[in-house]
């Protein structure tokens, strides 16, 4: 298991480099609700989400002179991939990024900005990160991966460090789940410092991968994704992952959240605030809304991983016949 110690440790080496990122009170939410509803955005996070996190640290764990010669590679389906990128281009370092073919065009435009190297692999973020460890194999390259790596997860953990700073009293985090390193990092670092505050990992119902795996007790890697608001999520998990053991462990319960509560959740948000969060980030928002009664007076926190919307799909579903019934 990873030590609280070691996060404690990674806010130090990542300061120079990243955005301690504001919390904000929703007050809209608030008032439906009749909870204090607090977000930690992320989205403002270097590179426009959480997952800088994870990358620069892994990078910087590395000793400089073999950092500089060193050869990179990661997948993604997008946030990951645009913060490994900024990690490179930043830190002056060589790599090249493997995408799975359904990552949204606007992420893919982002990408291809930075003028690193990229290849389109299969048709999920797993095909990809399972491309991209044969290829690093073969050739001997360093793989940063979005969410199976000790130092991924100590560096995803630091905005938990963030969350005690910025907010006493707490109860209750939810956190998007995807392959699971920001949960496991937050989720370690909150159980060791704050044992009381309950955390709750939220999926899409379209793709709750790491959900069906927690509920059999083993971690079920077939891709059972369909098309969700929620890309940053979307996925299998990989064998072996660390992030199960520590979810199975730390994580106090799960939400699953249909596209519809996402696409409600994206909307108010815009329209409370001017700003539009990705699908992901409208995850922990739903959960909130589904649990409110239960948490009636408590301080529930919202963690909005990013804002990098796929706003084509998300004005299909706003689009639809039957968006004026769930509102």
């Amino acid at each position: 298991m990873i030590e609280h110690k070691e996060i404690d440790k990674a806010v130090e080496v990542l300061a120079p480099h990243l955005v301690y990122t504001p919390m904000r009170s929703y007050t809209a939410m608030s008032d439906a609700c009749g909870l204090e509803v607090y977000t930690k955005l992320e989205l403002r996070q270097k590179s426009g989400s959480f997952k800088a996190r994870g990358a620069f640290f892994l990078m910087l764990s590395i000793p400089e002179s073999e950092r500089k010669r060193a050869f990179f590679a990661a997948a993604s389906t997008g946030n990951h991939a645009i913060a490994f990128c900024t990690a490179l281009q930043e830190l002056g370092l060589k790599g090249m990024v493997f995408l799975p073919r359904s990552i949204s065009p606007a992420k893919l435009s982002l990408i291809a900005q930075f003028e690193i190297p990229y290849q389109l692999v299969g048709n999920s973020s797993l095909d990809a990160e399972l491309h991209c460890r044969a290829e690093s194999t073969k050739h001997g390259y360093i793989v940063v991966p979005p969410y199976n790596d000790p130092r991924i997860i100590v560096g995803q953990g630091t905005v938990a460090v963030e969350i005690l700073d910025q907010l006493s009293g707490i109860d209750v985090v939810v956190v998007p789940v995807g392959g699971g390193g920001l949960i496991s990092g937050v989720a370690t670092y909150l159980k060791a410092c704050k044992p009381s505050v309950h955390i709750i990992g939220c999926q899409p119902k379209m793709s709750p991968e790491m959900v069906r795996s927690i509920q059999s007790g083993q971690i079920l890697t077939e891709d059972i994704s369909g098309p969700t608001l929620s890309d940053g999520t979307a996925g299998g998990l990989e064998e072996g992952s660390l992030t199960f053991s520590i979810c199975q462990q730390l994580v106090d319960e799960w939400c699953l959240v249909s596209e519809h509560e996402i696409a409600v959740e994206i909307s108010n948000y815009h329209a409370s605030s001017g700003s539009f969060i990705e699908g992901s980030a409208a995850l922990p928002l739903a959960c909130i809304r589904k649990r409110a009664k239960e948490w009636s007076g408590k301080k529930a926190l919202a963690i909005l991983t990013g804002n990098r919307l796929n706003r084509e799909r998300y004005i299909q579903m706003i689009s639809s016949s039957d968006w004026t019934n769930i509102l």
